[in-house]
């Protein structure tokens, strides 16, 4: 039986990146015996959260992850990304009383930092199964 059925949204953004996040998540998932039963790409971090929202209002959806990579630009526009995207994520959560994970890198990084970081996404399963456990 599968513990924690998760959604999970995944930005196309740096797709390369954000790929090998769905992949590790998914494998993390199957290891704490629960289960991503439904993805939604988006194209970007920015546009996560109408589909946080689809994922939260399904009564088969315990919780949703978020997997995304904001790479450093030439100006502040990635920091103003993750802040408002982290913001109204965490606000859907408290919305819906559900668990979404933050499996989003950045800002203020490199494309090969990034890279370095796809095993957050890993943590962002650990955390939605952990909380979906413990708020039952």
């Amino acid at each position: 039986m599968v513990k924690v059925r998760i959604g999970a949204v995944v930005a196309e953004f740096n797709y390369d990146i954000t790929h090998m996040m769905l992949e590790l998540a998914k494998e993390h998932a199957k290891f704490l015996e629960s289960e991503i039963t439904e993805v939604i790409t988006v194209p970007g971090v920015f546009d996560m959260p109408l589909a946080i929202k689809k994922l939260l209002e399904q009564d088969d959806i315990d919780a949703v992850v978020t997997l995304g990579a904001v790479i450093e630009g030439a100006t502040s526009h990635d920091e103003i990304v993750v802040q408002h995207a982290s913001r109204k994520i965490a606000d859907l959560a408290l919305e819906y009383d559900k668990p979404v994970g933050l499996g989003i890198t950045g800002p203020g990084m490199t494309r090969l930092e990034a890279h370095q970081r796809v095993e957050y996404a890993k943590r962002a399963v650990e955390a939605v199964v952990k909380m979906t456990e413990r708020l039952k």
